[in-house]
């Protein structure tokens, strides 16, 4: 199985649908699915549920004052955000129907109505009809035929309700109606522009990564959905990576792993602060369904494994602890990915003895700049572990503390605070013992990070004296040391601290 073959069979596809308990048959026809009345579309979807909607429809508009109606709008559309221009038209008032025809909707409207009921023996395959009255429809529906009382259940038998009519105030499409008054008569264009709940777009990368020449193949896809109740028809469709206010998107860090932000803008139009990320071509985004379009592939991205263990301040494991496998690589222009990374989840791969790809673990992030450097954590390695424990613990004394200290701080000469109280101080030297072992046939280096060191104000002045592996000082909270340890052997690790804690 090649790459292509491979991510194309990694590729997920989502099928909504829906059960009917009981059918409803209507003396009168509706449109079919596929007809819509909306007019040249564009669909701007930001990260979580939020959409803008551009409709530009050619109506013929009365002279005077009239009332016009747009069928397929967004049945989630949130009215106070419309926006309405004709040439020598101004508006009055709109509306936005939202009782939408559905079995459920024409029972709660038929109540008090008379209805047909036709019903079919299963054995005979004879029907009969009768005319009942629709008395409920709370937990169940309730009818009257002639003298008894009965309520319709599901159980299998068929059974259909025939309407007389559609009820005037229930719509086959969500609508929105304009009164407006019109200077002049005759066709010209109209434009819609409204904000929608119900339309919404992720990311979902997969990577697969190949362990003998350090490298991943990567390929980005977006996911739209579309809950709103409407079909939008060969659309202009621009997704928006970035956190307007209103739209509550994923923000940056929300991983599991390492992600240092990067400095380097992405060869992408933005808007504002937002990169934006066009679909190829128009496209129909049919209500309840989820579609997957390719935004990002790429090959040969130099990347690495890592093990990693982040041990707290005077951690005394009893036992020994797996560290956490993780994939290093980066989204810089030269040597990584080559774009900005939206918000998404990112799954692992990796081919077995036969060639097969295996998942080997995911793990989310948030919005990503390019040339970040990334370190993601797939779960925890077998064969390496780390055990911290605290070997020694002592007190020491003030003139011990000061024999280590490197340098003092002085401001203009002069001392800037003055402390009255008196209380005794005391000092400690903590010397941590990290055993490390490795199963693998391999000898491999493990990131070791101490965090834990800061605290407060009052005890902020620590000190490494000793440490059998140099280490770098990441933050003022944290220190790492990457340690190697051979194929199938075990290394021990000691760093002792002086703190006030």
């Amino acid at each position: 199985m090649n790459t292509k073959t491979f991510f194309r069979a990694a590729k997920f596809a989502s099928v909504c649908g829906a059960a009917l308990i009981s059918t409803v048959a209507i003396s009168q026809s509706t449109s079919a699915q596929d007809e819509t009345e909306q007019g040249d579309l564009a669909v701007t979807i930001y990260n979580n549920n939020l959409a803008l909607v551009q409709d530009v429809r050619e109506i013929n508009i009365q002279q005077g004052q009239s009332r016009v109606e747009f069928p397929d709008v967004s049945a989630r559309i949130r009215p106070q955000t419309l926006s309405f221009y004709a040439p020598n038209t101004t508006i009055i008032e709109q509306n936005f129907d939202y009782d939408l025809l559905t079995p459920t909707k024409m029972m709660e409207k038929a109540i008090g109505q008379t209805v047909t009921l036709l019903r079919t023996n299963p054995a005979t395959g004879v029907e009969t009809r009768e005319r009942a009255t629709v008395l409920s429809t709370a937990g169940g529906v309730v009818i009257r035929i002639g003298n008894r009382i009965e309520v319709l259940r599901d159980d299998g038998l068929p059974v259909r309700v025939i309407f007389d009519r559609v009820p005037p105030n229930l719509r086959a499409r969500p609508t929105l109606s304009v009164n407006i008054d019109s200077s002049r008569a005759g066709a010209r264009p109209v434009s819609l522009r409204y904000l929608s709940s119900g339309l919404g777009w992720s990311s979902d990368y997969v990577a697969l990564y190949n362990e003998a020449t350090d490298s991943i193949d990567m390929q980005g896809w977006v996911t739209l959905t579309n809950q709103t109740g409407t079909t939008f028809h060969q659309a202009n469709t621009l997704l928006v990576a970035g956190n307007p206010n209103g739209s509550r998107g994923r923000g940056f860090g929300s991983s599991r792993g390492r992600i240092t932000p990067g400095t380097e803008s992405a060869n992408r139009e933005r808007l504002g602060d937002f990169y934006l990320y066009p679909i190829e071509g128009r496209t129909t985004i049919a209500n309840a369904q989820t579609k997957q379009v390719s935004f990002l592939d790429v090959q040969g991205v130099p990347a690495r494994k890592v093990y990693e263990r982040n041990v707290g301040w005077l951690s005394n494991d009893s036992n020994p602890v797996n560290v956490t496998s993780a994939i290093s690589f980066s989204s810089s222009r030269n040597q990584g990915l080559g774009d900005a990374l939206p918000a998404g989840t990112v799954r692992f791969y990796q081919r077995d003895s036969k060639g097969t790809p295996q998942f080997i673990g995911e793990n989310s992030i948030g919005h990503t700049p390019m040339g970040s450097e990334l370190s993601l954590a797939t779960g925890d390695a077998f064969d390496i572990t780390v055990q911290a424990e605290v070997e020694k613990r002592e007190t020491i004394t003030s003139s011990e503390w000061e024999r280590s200290a490197r340098y003092r701080v002085i401001e203009d000469g002069e001392i800037v605070q003055q402390v009255d109280v008196e209380r005794p101080k005391k000092y400690y030297r903590t010397t941590m013992r990290y055993t490390l072992t490795n199963a693998k046939d391999d000898a491999i280096d493990v990131d070791l990070t101490q965090s834990g060191l800061n605290r407060y104000w009052w005890a902020n002045d620590y000190r490494i004296v000793s440490e059998d592996v140099v280490g770098e000082q990441i933050n003022y909270d944290r220190r790492k040391w990457v340690v190697s340890v051979p194929a199938e052997g075990k290394r021990v690790v000691r760093v002792t601290y002086e703190t006030r804690y």
